[in-house]
């Protein structure tokens, strides 16, 4: 990148990112961009829970910082716990918005009475709390919403979906007697949109939920931020980013994040990790035996649960498609028990699976043995997948998951969405599909042609690239 004009000090991010994996990642990779390519000082602010998970999967080496960028804590406010595990996510959301302020606040003083003083705060977008300091300090803000363009915008329509009775629903049945196939026609950027496509906070009965109406507040607080940070690329959401415009004259997609890291050629923050999950790297040599496009990839991220039910139909399905295949299991995927599967099962495909708690899904997703990902359509998984050139099998589970389920199948034509109530025949039939057939190959067709575009926008002079200097610019010249 070139050259920008430098203000006398050096320039101090603060970087606080939503304490659990999805967010800590881009956050992270956000930071070391700014470090890297701005020059800014960095202090990342993990919770102290998180911490301790970063030091124990990564070593002390992984929160060791540099002279100029640092690792600090604040606490999350919720009761002491050494699990190694996502915090449950709803008493999270309470516990940030009433406990960190105050915390945050003395963070930043300890650090104005250190040089270089903070010159701005780049927050993750369900962590508004963050604003009232920056109003307290008297510090610029922007907010990097770690979603998909379209889950924000999803977001962002929950109010109007309130006023109009689409929820609170009456009761719960709603989700599955057709009600949730309705269309809403009023959004713009999003054509032929369904309620059941909408982030998944609108399926309660209860007024007071708390993940709906945190999720209005996060959503309604945006526009007090100079500008929003979006982990996406221009060719990708470009009807729902000109709709976001409207109401964000500056928004800035920098993505994928991935490939923009591939300017950053620094050892030493290389070595900062952040993974909260310790990886298993001995999956790339199994991979390294395998046929090109030959394995499907599994995993559900790291918040998803299941029942043993469904993880059994899961097991089935990939155990009768006879395809090779990698699945992440962590610990805490099955809900209130280990996860357990068969021991038939794995007998049966032990000469051609591979089981394990945790991997790098990066490095896994551009194996070239790697031909499907069975994904819980996360952001980071789905712009991970397109980095990959990889077709999806989509089972999402909560939050903008449904959205991206539906942009991946509609409207970007690499995806398949398998029944929420899942059964083996399906995920067998899916996997031979994604694999073998007609349809799977103009999917692989379809997530290579959004590959090559994600590298034309992060490549020197591509959108996102230019957006990151524009983003620069915009904190520097404060």
């Amino acid at each position: 990148m070139g050259s920008l004009p430098r203000p006398e000090s050096k320039p101090h991010a603060v970087c606080i990112p939503y304490p659990a994996q999805g967010h800590v990642n881009p956050m992270l990779k956000l930071a070391k961009l700014l470090h890297h390519h701005g020059g800014f000082h960095i202090t990342f602010v993990n919770t102290e829970y998180n911490h301790r998970r970063l030091i124990k999967s990564g070593g002390p080496s992984a929160v060791e910082g540099l002279s100029d960028f640092r690792f600090h804590t604040i606490p999350d406010g919720l009761p002491p716990s050494d699990a190694d595990t996502t915090q449950d996510v709803p008493s999270l959301c309470v516990s940030t918005t009433t406990t960190c302020l105050e915390p945050f606040c003395d963070l930043l003083s300890k650090l104005n009475s250190e040089a270089p003083p903070v010159s701005c705060i780049v927050s993750d977008g369900v962590m508004s709390f963050t604003l009232k300091a920056a109003e307290r300090f008297g510090l610029p803000e922007v907010l990097f919403w770690t979603t998909s363009a379209c889950g924000f915008l999803g977001y962002r329509q929950y109010r109007r979906l309130v006023e109009e009775g689409h929820t609170p629903l009456r009761d719960m049945s709603q989700v599955t007697n057709g009600h949730f196939e309705t269309v809403i026609d009023w959004v713009p950027g999003m054509k032929d949109i369904r309620l059941r496509d909408f982030p998944s906070f609108i399926r309660t009965t209860d007024p007071k939920d708390i993940m709906l109406n945190f999720l209005i507040q996060e959503a309604e607080a945006a526009p007090r931020a100079k500008a929003l940070i979006i982990n996406t690329f221009d060719a990708l959401e470009r009807d729902v980013l000109d709709a976001l415009s409207a109401s964000f004259p500056r928004i800035y997609t920098v993505g994928p994040l991935q490939l923009m890291m591939d300017h950053v050629q620094d050892e030493r923050l290389g070595a900062m990790a952040s993974s909260l999950w310790k990886e298993d790297l001995s999956c790339m040599e199994w991979l390294d035996t395998k046929e090109p496009e030959s394995v499907v990839y599994v995993n559900f991220g790291s918040i998803t649960v299941m029942t043993a039910d469904q993880m059994s139909e899961f097991a089935w399905g990939l155990a009768n498609s006879k395809k090779p295949f990698l699945w992440v299991i962590r610990p805490d995927l099955v809900a209130g028990d280990k996860a357990m599967l068969p021991p038939e099962f794995v007998t049966e495909t032990k000469d051609r699976s591979r089981l394990m708690s945790w991997c790098p899904q990066e490095q896994v997703l551009k194996h070239p043995a790697v031909g499907g990902f069975l994904t819980h359509s996360g952001w980071n998984s789905t712009i991970e997948s397109i980095v990959g050139g990889v077709p999806v099998i989509c089972w999402p589970f909560f939050a903008e998951q449904q959205t991206n389920c539906r942009f991946s199948c509609v409207e970007w034509g690499m995806g398949m969405e398998i029944d929420n109530n899942v059964k083996r025949g399906e995920v067998e039939a899916l996997v031979k599909e994604l694999m073998d057939g007609e349809k799977g190959k103009k999917m692989k067709e379809k997530a290579l042609e959004w590959k090559r575009k994600a590298e034309e926008a992060a490549a020197p002079g591509g959108s996102s690239y230019l957006n990151l200097e524009n983003l620069i610019n915009e904190l520097l010249l404060q």
